[in-house]
């Protein structure tokens, strides 16, 4: 059942009684804290098992509010600001004294967004303060995109759950380091790189590693349980056969090129044609290819443009060298 005026003010009595709920924004749920409070803080990274070097979000209720958690708020950022939030962008700058270094992985920057969904926006509201909330999942799993996705990974974990319905986006915010003279994308997402572009007037690289650390730049991330393998659309549907001979139980995300092509494979997901509709579908089609028991999912990038750039970042992550157990 979708949240209540009444859910949203418990969820704000647990926030501030040092609990974790579980909120929508327009990316995916968020594992949410009150950023001011350092020990509420330390049990979103042991819920998730995430480790205590990799910064947090937070979460704001508006735009305003942005110099009350930053040391300077530069022109350039007013401008990303003005035209993207609420949104999905999150802006990295120098940490103000209201974070603590637990929400920042023990760095001196910080990450803020405002999130675009009416029901984040409500708690946040009715909390009267930031919120730090990574994705509600297991450290480096795919993230989650519905409140039943949550409740099934992270059970009693969790305090309490915001039920905002799917999320539309269905990938992470964009991330933007605007801690030096030249802002840069060091993760795709939500907001376009030519949206970004078009505000700035400039063009923004997309480095491959940075000096910031950030959410999202573990080589195995949003990763399903099915080890995922990447080739070219045109041989997607040759070795799902080939690995399916080999004994594999082979999941396969087909390419909208190949959409009327016979496929030897376990399970197969029609990739959308529209990248909009690809990025909100994509971490549910991972884990319904995991559910169907699914051990290898083969998969191709879209083009890198648009969010397809985002949905490219989320393929080679989950394609990553998988964290030792």
């Amino acid at each position: 059942m979708l949240a209540t005026s009444s859910d949203i003010e418990k969820a704000a009595g647990v926030l501030r009684a040092g609990g974790l709920v579980a909120l929508p924004t327009e990316t995916v749920y968020g594992l949410g804290a009150n950023a001011e409070d350092p020990a509420a803080v330390s049990r979103i990274f042991q819920a998730k098992g995430r480790p205590p070097s990799h910064p947090l979000i937070v979460h704001l209720g508006g735009g305003e509010q942005l110099g009350d958690w930053v040391e300077e708020v530069p022109a350039a950022v007013r401008t990303l600001a003005e035209h993207f939030w609420p949104g999905p962008l999150t802006l990295v700058l120098r940490r103000g004294r209201r974070v603590p270094l637990e929400a920042t992985g023990g760095l001196e920057t910080v990450a803020v967004r405002v999130p675009a969904h009416p029901v984040a926006l409500e708690l946040l509201s009715a909390f009267g303060g930031g919120v730090t909330a990574p994705s509600a999942n297991r450290f480096g799993s795919v993230s989650p995109t519905t409140a039943d996705h949550v409740r099934a990974e992270l059970g009693d974990a969790v305090d309490f759950v915001l039920d905002g319905g799917p999320c539309e986006v269905g990938v992470e915010s964009t991330i933007v380091d605007a801690t030096g003279d030249t802002p840069s994308i060091l993760r795709p997402g939500g907001v376009t790189r030519e949206d970004l572009e078009a505000v700035l007037g400039r063009p923004l690289t997309v480095p491959s590693t940075s000096r910031v650390r950030v959410p999202g730049q573990h080589p195995s991330h949003y990763a399903p349980r099915a080890r995922v393998i990447l080739v070219e659309p045109e041989k997607v549907v040759a070795e799902a056969g080939r690995e399916q001979e080999l004994g594999h139980r082979v999941g396969v995300l087909l390419p909208p090129s190949c959409a009327d092509a016979p496929v030897k494979a376990h399970a197969v997901v029609d990739v959308p044609a529209s990248t909009a509709a690809y990025a909100r579908g994509l971490y549910g089609f991972l884990r319904e290819l995991d559910q169907r028991g699914c051990d290898l999912i083969v998969a191709s990038l879209p083009a890198e443009e648009g969010l397809g750039l985002a949905i490219a970042n989320r393929l080679r992550r989950a394609a990553g060298p998988r964290l030792a157990v």
